[in-house]
C-alpha cells in the first residue's frame, strides 16, 4: 500500500449505499492511496445496510469505522437483547448468508479512533475526559465486544443510567455510560449530567449545554470529529467538526478531507426514511 495521500471522514451513512457510492466517486477515492474514516451509524433506517457493510468490509485496511448507536443496536438485535422497532431496516442484514462474518467484523470496530491530532467518535466525549483516558475507556467496551461471549453483555449496554461519570463505576454501569457518551450523547446538564432525551438544535434547549461546549473540556488537545446530530448539520467549530448532514432523512452525505478541510457532499434520496429514534 502506498503512503497515504488523503484522509476523508464521512458522517452517518445509515444504510444509504447509493449515496455512499456517489460520494466515493465524487472524491475519487483510491483505496490504495487514500484512507476512509466513517463516524459511526453505518447502517439502519436506510434501504442498503447490507450493501454498505459489504462495501466497507471490502476496503480492508483502507477504512476505519467507529461504532454508532445504530451499529450497536444491530448487534443487540442479533444477540436477542432488543427487537427491531418501527423504522428499523435490518432485515437484509439479518437474513444475509454472510451474517456471521458481518457481525464479527462490526463488533471488532473501535468506539474511538485517534490519529495525528484528530479523534473520531460517533456522538461525543465528556468534558472531564482527556483523549488518552477516553481511548482507554473505549478499549474497555471494545474488549467486551470482541470476546467469544460478546452476546451476553449487549443487554447491559442499554438504558439511560448512570448519568454522571465517576472513575469508581464498575461493571455494566461503567460500560453503559461509556457507550451512552460515545454513541448517544448530545447534551449535558450544567452540572455535567448526561441528558439523552433532548434532540434538535442546541438553541431549542437553552438550559442544557452541547457536550462540546464545556469551556474546560480536557479533550481539547485534539480536533474531535463526530456524527450522530443531524440537527447540527455540518459545522466546523475548530476543535470540533460535526459531520452528520442527515442523508437518510433526505439531507446530504458528507465527506471532509482532513488535509485541507475541503467538504464534499452528495444529495440524499428524499423520502428514504422518516426521522424517528436516535
Amino acid at each position: 500500500m502506498l503512503p497515504c495521500r488523503y484522509r476523508y471522514v464521512i458522517g452517518d451513512i445509515q444504510g444509504c449505499d447509493a449515496e455512499l457510492d456517489a460520494l466515493l466517486r465524487e472524491i475519487d477515492f483510491d483505496p490504495v492511496q487514500d484512507r476512509l474514516w466513517v463516524a459511526g451509524d453505518m447502517i439502519n433506517r436506510g434501504p442498503g445496510s447490507l450493501a454498505v457493510l459489504r462495501r466497507l468490509m471490502a476496503l480492508g485496511d483502507s477504512v476505519v469505522c467507529v461504532l454508532g448507536n445504530h451499529d450497536l443496536f444491530f448487534l443487540a438485535v442479533v444477540a436477542g437483547a432488543v427487537s427491531q422497532g418501527e423504522g428499523d431496516t435490518l432485515h437484509d442484514l439479518l437474513e444475509a448468508p454472510d451474517l456471521s462474518e458481518l457481525v464479527d467484523w462490526l463488533r471488532c470496530r473501535p468506539l474511538l479512533h485517534v490519529e495525528q491530532g484528530f479523534a473520531m467518535v460517533h456522538a461525543g466525549l465528556l468534558p472531564s475526559w482527556t483523549i488518552a483516558q477516553a481511548r482507554s475507556l473505549a478499549c474497555e467496551v471494545e474488549h467486551v465486544l470482541s470476546r467469544a461471549d460478546w452476546q451476553a453483555c449487549l443487554g447491559d449496554l442499554w438504558g439511560g443510567k448512570p448519568v454522571l461519570w465517576s472513575e469508581d463505576l464498575i461493571g455494566p454501569d461503567r460500560l453503559r455510560i461509556i457507550v451512552n457518551t460515545m454513541c448517544r450523547l448530545r447534551f449535558l446538564s450544567l452540572d455535567d449530567c448526561i441528558e439523552l432525551k433532548p434532540k434538535g438544535p442546541p438553541e431549542a434547549w437553552p438550559r442544557l449545554r452541547p457536550w462540546y461546549a464545556h469551556p474546560l473540556a480536557q479533550w481539547r488537545t485534539h480536533t474531535v470529529l463526530h456524527g450522530h446530530w443531524s440537527a447540527l448539520g455540518y459545522r466546523d467549530m475548530g476543535e470540533v467538526i460535526s459531520l452528520d448532514t442527515g442523508c437518510v432523512w433526505g439531507g446530504r452525505l458528507s465527506a471532509l478531507r482532513l488535509e485541507d478541510r475541503r467538504l464534499f457532499q452528495v444529495e440524499g434520496q428524499p423520502g428514504c426514511a422518516s426521522e424517528t429514534g436516535d
